[in-house]
């Protein structure tokens, strides 16, 4: 099923404002007909910023999709005791430095997932991407730390390419013939009509609704951190990026 809200971020991942209406308030959650704030999902955190209007200025400490709606829910500090209504026109504006962390981020786990699929096989089980640093999961049953650390070094290897990064969007059933187009081992596409398609060529393709960076040099260097095991055919590599 479609999201109600425009998704703005996935038109365009660079845009650091917006203006919006309010459709509802439920407490301190807010929904807007349009947002550029990304809620948490795909494992990659959520945008923060805030709201906009009369002079005022509301922080948005939180953003998830709400399931009962199928909407954007923005959780915004001290909606309760000001005079924000539904139908009013407001601005959002994100944390640019805080987004922008997570799309270097997000593009780096979809080199490194590729790698791994495409060399060892392995698909991803889990993970995380926070402002700070990322995790996955990888269905692999040994740990060995040289297989990440070889990985991360190609994919560094990649990110100097500086190869452009396409988005897209093709039909469900078209999109899912492509081989490799999903790399998770427990998860499949949203049920909708049209899939967003997040490509580096020759490198990697895959269905993915969240913000990315327009050219692998963005990411800058990525770093390993750790490896660990949590669990048979559960390994996980934890990296990060650097300017």
């Amino acid at each position: 099923m479609e999201v109600r809200t425009r998704l703005l971020y996935q038109e365009d991942s660079y845009l650091k404002e917006c203006e919006a209406t309010v459709t509802l308030i439920s407490g301190e959650l807010v929904f807007f007909d349009t947002t550029i704030f990304h809620p948490r999902s795909g494992g990659v955190d959520h945008d923060k910023g805030y709201v906009e209007f009369h002079g005022k200025r509301l922080s948005v400490i939180e953003v998830f999709l709400d399931k009962e709606r199928n909407d954007v829910a923005h959780r915004v500090l001290g909606v309760k005791s000001c005079d924000l209504k539904p139908g009013m026109r407001v601005k959002l504006v994100i944390d640019w430095n805080r987004r922008y962390k997570l799309m270097r981020l997000h593009t780096a786990a979809h080199i490194i997932s590729s790698i791994m699929y495409n060399e060892y096989g392995a698909l991803v089980s889990g993970g995380n991407i926070t402002e700070d640093y990322a995790y996955d999961d990888y269905t692999l049953e040994k740990l060995d730390k040289d297989v990440f650390t070889r990985v991360i070094e190609k994919a560094n290897e990649i990110v100097s390419r500086d190869l452009e990064v396409k988005i897209y969007w093709l039909p469900r059933e078209e999109a899912l013939r492509i081989p490799g187009i999903v790399k998770l081992a427990s998860r499949t596409p949203p049920d909708i009509k049209n899939l967003r398609i997040v490509e580096i060529p020759g490198v990697d393709i895959q269905a993915d609704g969240g913000p990315h960076v327009r050219k692998t040099s963005e990411i800058g260097k990525i770093v390993f951190l750790r490896a660990e095991s949590k669990g048979k055919a559960k390994k996980r590599l934890y990296y990060s990026v650097q300017p």
